[in-house]
């Protein structure tokens, strides 16, 4: 006697695969998993996030805009979306928009030293020498290593 077993996967199942192809380093398997993951639930807010950060670290940086703006369309208390857009933000030369970014992370989580890093840098590439210095201030603070050597380098 044969017995069949359904070979239906849920979103989830596509999730769990994509964050272990992304954990071992197969961002492309990844990206696919997570693309599989939304098919089956347009509104899976971490698929999204996820898949962002994937595109982000292949340097698609369009790919990875649509997929943050798309996670805080679905939720816009997401603090690493924000902090992922910035990023993203940062790397296109769009510098008033990641002030804004981290503005709205930190809103949401004070603690997040990265964005305050984050929209340190930015601050000194728009030429916020005050800003710029306050942030990697705070960000140090918080027990950012790399804020040390940025303050260190644009707060001199």
């Amino acid at each position: 006697m044969i017995s069949c077993s359904t070979w239906a996967q849920s979103a989830t199942t596509y999730f769990d695969k994509a964050m272990k192809k992304a954990d071992a380093g197969n961002t492309k398997g990844a990206i696919a998993d997570y693309t599989k993951a939304i098919n089956m639930d347009p509104k899976f807010v971490e698929a999204y996030q996820n898949r962002g950060v994937a595109k982000y670290n292949l340097n698609d940086l369009k790919g990875a805009l649509v997929d943050f703006n798309k996670t805080l369309e679905l939720n816009d208390m997401n603090t690493d979306a924000y902090t992922g857009r910035a990023n993203v933000n940062y790397k296109l030369m769009n510098f008033k928009e990641t002030i804004a970014d981290c503005t709205s992370s930190l809103e949401l989580n004070p603690k997040d030293y990265v964005a305050y890093n984050l929209r340190g840098l930015a601050y000194n590439k728009i030429g916020d020498k005050k800003n710029c210095c306050k942030d990697f201030s705070k960000a140090i603070e918080l027990g950012s290593q790399s804020a040390k050597k940025n303050k260190a380098t644009f707060c001199k």
